[in-house]
């Protein structure tokens, strides 16, 4: 028995194939483009997303061996909002994605008029673009007749997850699960409906938005034509939330961190819906049986991107794979500070204005020193993160960081994380934590693997970097850090 889970990203597709025992069998993977229309816009072809999904998901089962495929999974880039005609299925507008700036004055507007602490409130949220309803609204504003037509129910807005299953299912479905509604400025994470009092304020008509079902449930089922037979679509989350499920912090108080081009970190707390003193954000980390299961979320926008920095702006390496090599040649009586404040500061500052900085520049700083610090600035933001949730919800303890993404290959850069947390940090034998996330949802639905307890206890560790810092360096380091933020969010 055998699952697909389709992971539809920012950059890319992938599918991968699954055993019943959480194996990868097989996977294909297709990039696609990019499109700026302005500064700070940001956009997709729904075709695109659309067709490198199914062909990646046609091109996994084939490498697999064309096996019977018992269930589908699917995760995706979050907050990203397309908007189509329910007759004919033909989007009106590119997809915005979640990197979008184009609502920013919107925003900003609303925070003035004093919306952000109801905003907050029912969503979990923060007034920013990064979210769906302004870009919802931007589109109903700007393509001509849209608003009118959304109004008498012609059309249907959805994330990725929504649009997907739209085409997979050849428009049977218009659903969405609570991880990705959670994420969209409109839905009450405390009621678990879409909110009428956030419609409003958005403008968004709420005969647009899809149906909110659990994060294992049954999404409706493909057409025959595309993989052969018709196959149940059986889980979905946000990709953030599916790495969560995927590393298996089901229990209150674990908490996980991807680094790809940013780094997500969730700490979940259980049933209770914690409210940020911090600005981190309230979310689902994932819902079973009806019953949301909440998490703080911390955002850093550059983590990975640093080291693309490295090479593509600086042409200090050739390759991201250099980066550790490099910096274990570095002056350790130099302590350069490299703040990547390149598009702002994410949480807990949320600062889009910032810019990044570098400090502690002598004479003999060369790129080792360079390699090294973009290594250590992502093992400070995260303690940003940590101290923020900590403060947040003191029930925390003595929590391990799981951590995952392509960033924690590098040895030199996990154990600088463990350093400056005091903490250990965990990486696991797998690491395709968010395929296996979505993968395991639509497999418990099936039937086809266990519980979250004992899913739990299959999950393998790799390597346990443990803290080696002095506690009196550990300080004065991260004291030198929070110094260099507090100088560019002062620019």
């Amino acid at each position: 028995m055998t699952i697909l889970a389709m992971d539809q990203g920012t950059t890319s597709s992938r599918a991968l194939v699954f055993s019943d025992d959480l194996q990868v069998q097989a996977s294909a993977q297709q990039e696609f483009e990019q499109h700026f229309p302005r500064s700070g816009w940001v956009e997709h072809d729904p075709d695109d997303i659309w067709t490198t999904s199914a062909a990646t998901a046609r091109g996994a089962i084939e490498k697999a061996g064309n096996p019977r495929i018992d269930a589908i999974g699917i995760t995706n880039q979050r907050e990203t909002v397309l908007i189509w005609d329910r007759k004919t299925g033909q989007p009106i507008h590119r997809a915005i994605v979640w990197q979008d700036r184009r609502t920013a004055d919107l925003c900003q507007r609303l925070k003035d008029e004093g919306c952000e602490e109801v905003v907050r409130t029912v969503t979990g949220l923060l007034l920013d673009p990064y979210f769906s309803a302004t870009k919802i609204a931007w589109i109903l504003d700007e393509v001509e007749g849209a608003r009118a037509r959304a109004e008498a129910g012609e059309l249907a807005f959805g994330t990725v997850d929504s649009f997907l299953i739209w085409k997979l299912t050849g428009g049977q479905s218009h659903v969405t699960d609570a991880t990705n509604a959670s994420r969209t400025l409109l839905y009450d994470i405390r009621k678990g409906e879409w909110s009428d009092e956030m419609c409003r304020l958005f403008g968004v008509p709420r005969a647009m938005l899809p149906e909110v079902r659990d994060s294992a449930a049954e999404f409706g089922t493909t057409r025959a034509d595309l993989f052969g037979r018709e196959i149940p679509i059986l889980g979905v989350a946000g990709d953030q939330q599916a790495a969560t499920v995927g590393q298996a912090c089901f229990a209150p108080g674990m908490m996980k961190s991807t680094y790809g081009t940013g780094c997500f970190a969730l700490l979940n707390t259980g049933d209770q819906a914690v409210t940020s003193e911090n600005r981190l954000l309230t979310t689902i980390a994932y819902q079973l049986d009806g019953k949301p299961v909440y998490a703080l979320e911390g955002s850093i926008f550059i983590a990975g991107a640093v080291v693309q920095w490295l090479r593509d702006g600086l042409m200090l390496i050739r390759e991201a794979s250099e980066t550790q090599a490099l910096s274990e040649r570095a002056d350790d009586s130099q302590q350069i500070i490299m703040v990547p404040a390149f598009t702002g500061l994410g949480a807990p500052h949320w600062n889009p204005q910032a810019r990044g900085a570098i400090f502690g520049l002598t004479r003999n700083t060369g790129p080792a020193e360079f390699a090294r610090a973009a290594l250590e600035s992502v093992g400070f933001q995260t303690r940003d993160l940590w101290q923020a949730m900590r403060a947040d919800w003191t029930e925390a303890g003595d929590a391990v960081l799981r951590v995952d993404g392509g960033m924690t290959a590098s040895e030199p850069a996990m154990q600088f994380l463990a350093d400056i947390l005091g903490a250990p940090v965990d990486r696991p034998e797998n690491t395709e934590t968010t395929a296996q996330g979505a993968a395991w949802l639509a497999g418990f639905r099936a039937g086809l693997c266990p519980g979250p307890d004992e899913y739990a206890k299959a999950w393998r560790l790799d390597r346990r970097f443990e803290p080696k810092m002095d506690e009196s360096l550990r300080q004065q380091r991260y004291s030198a850090w929070q110094r260099a933020v507090a100088a560019v969010m002062s620019v």
